[in-house]
């Protein structure tokens, strides 16, 4: 029940992914708006992550998962009915709120209800229901947005909702709650958290329109840093605090937390990264979009197998830079597309990083919590999988910064090209070969012009989407220099601290 649970959060990124470009529309939202869809359900994620353990204590687990996955549900119909953004993003946030509680309950079980024998089992099933989600999400969406409507991409929660929540209250063990129920969560702290993270979401979306250095872009920035500098102190000071940062003082542990935010940045980076090009490049729809996707989830879960395999016998810093390096290496084979680019020119970038990321994704995670004192594991996979996640959410920021704040100098030097006659430019982006024969003087006809500018900015499109590709390799392969300093023994040996 509770990787059902699991499976409904992760699944809703994935569905909603693809169908983007249909809800845009829908709704009238502005194309460098529509990430907040994603966005928004990310940082709420990341909101609430960090409180699973303390939850954890206070509620016992098996009552949080049954809130959580009843919040999620009804969060899910609130979306469903939206007839704005606004709303739309309001029950967004609900969602990724009630979401974020689901991933990490479902990591801490491994551990705290199975003896030692059976967590690669425990593991094995909930990484492998981890991946089927993305295999069947980006078709399923797609299916489900052309033959009824995109409402219910969030609709199709509702049955499994409500069947994992009567299934955890009946079936989970009767976990007391911890002795210090009274505790009061520190809203402090965690209003801090929350507007800090914000914060730097608004400053790096308005960034490329208001200018760096213009003053609220500059005022976002500051209270960022100062409010982290204010939480990192306040949580460091309590007995029993929101995130548990001296977690970060154990080695691997803190080198798993970074990889995890830079798999989270390679992860939604793609996610969000091909079903924009497909539609506004490609002209494709919400379904031929999922069946073009579809390679990668397979891949995943063609490697899973696998990966536990060799988990179980190599070391896990070999397939942790193995997975890392296949990983960077299929995004960075994404940033040379073209305007004619399409599934078979997706096809390999796709299958080396679905085959990647269990390899990206376990060892990391058995590395960062194996060897952790059990007491000590909810708040470790909390914040784990909220680094994961922050990961995500900056991730897309960044990206939008790179897409729509270099589209414009893009467009801009590549209409200055055509000025100068360059021939190759106007074959690359489609312009008629009669208009390019006609001369310099031709592109400044306001008719001529309004033809041509529709390419230009598809292409310029295609020219900052192979940045954001480009980037998101460039961080992924920027990590690998983080796994020689992990320190590892084979099991049934102390882990040295």
């Amino acid at each position: 029940m509770m990787c059902l649970g699991m499976f409904m959060a992760i699944l809703d990124v994935q569905i909603v992914a693809t169908s983007l470009p249909t809800i845009q529309a829908a709704l009238a939202i502005a194309q460098d708006q529509i990430s907040w869809v994603q966005t928004a359900y990310l940082i709420a994620e990341v909101v609430a992550i960090p409180l699973t353990g303390l939850l954890t204590q206070l509620v016992g687990m098996r009552r949080l998962f049954v809130i959580a996955v009843s919040v999620f549900t009804a969060a899910s119909a609130l979306c469903a009915v939206s007839a704005g953004f606004a709303t739309l993003i309001a029950a967004r946030v609900l969602q990724g709120f009630s979401g974020g509680l689901l991933i990490p309950a479902v990591f801490s079980a491994v551990f705290l209800l199975f003896p030692v024998r059976l967590q690669g089992v425990a593991t094995t099933f909930a990484g492998v229901l981890a991946v089927l989600a993305p295999t069947v999400g980006p078709v399923v969406g797609g299916w489900i947005t052309e033959t009824y409507s995109w409402h219910w991409l969030f609709l199709v929660n509702l049955v499994p909702g409500v069947t994992a929540a009567l299934g955890a209250w009946l079936f989970l063990p009767h976990d007391a709650p911890g002795r210090d129920t009274g505790a009061a969560v520190d809203l402090t702290s965690l209003l801090l958290l929350a507007t800090a993270l914000a914060a730097l979401e608004i400053a790096l979306k308005q960034a490329p329109d208001r200018g760096w250095v213009s003053p609220p872009i500059l005022a976002l920035l500051a209270w960022t840093g100062t409010a982290v500098a204010l939480f990192t102190r306040r949580v460091l000071a309590r007995r029993r605090p929101l995130v548990d940062l001296t977690l970060l003082g154990d080695r691997n542990f803190a080198i798993g937390a970074a990889l995890s935010f830079v798999l989270g940045i390679g992860l939604f980076g793609s996610v969000y990264l091909m079903p924009l090009f497909l539609a506004y490049v490609r002209g494709h729809g919400a379904l031929e979009i999922g069946r073009i996707m579809l390679v990668t989830g397979a891949a995943q879960l063609a490697s899973a197998p696998i990966a536990v395999a060799l988990e179980r016998r190599l070391d896990p810093r070999l397939l942790t830079g193995f997975g890392f390096a296949l990983f960077g290496l299929g995004l960075g084979l994404s940033a040379r597309q073209t305007a004619e680019t399409d599934f078979d020119e997706m096809l390999w970038p796709q299958i080396l990083r679905g085959g990647a990321i269990m390899f990206c994704l376990l060892p990391p995670t058995r590395l960062a919590l194996g060897h952790l004192p059990l007491h000590r594991v909810p708040d470790a996979s909390g914040l784990f999988n909220l680094m994961r996640n922050l990961g995500g959410a900056i991730g897309l920021a960044l990206i939008d910064t790179v897409i729509y704040g270099r589209a414009a100098a893009h467009g801009t030097a590549i209409l200055e090209r055509l000025r100068a006659g360059d021939a190759a430019t106007a074959v690359a982006i489609g312009i008629p070969p009669e208009m390019l024969a006609a001369g310099a003087d031709a592109l400044d006809d306001p008719a001529a012009l309004a033809l041509v500018r529709p390419l230009i900015e598809r292409a310029a499109f295609v020219e900052t989407t192979n940045l954001a590709w480009a980037l998101t390799a460039a961080l992924t392969l920027l990590a690998l220099v983080l796994v020689p300093f992990v320190r590892w023994r084979p099991r049934g040996e102390a882990m040295p601290r």
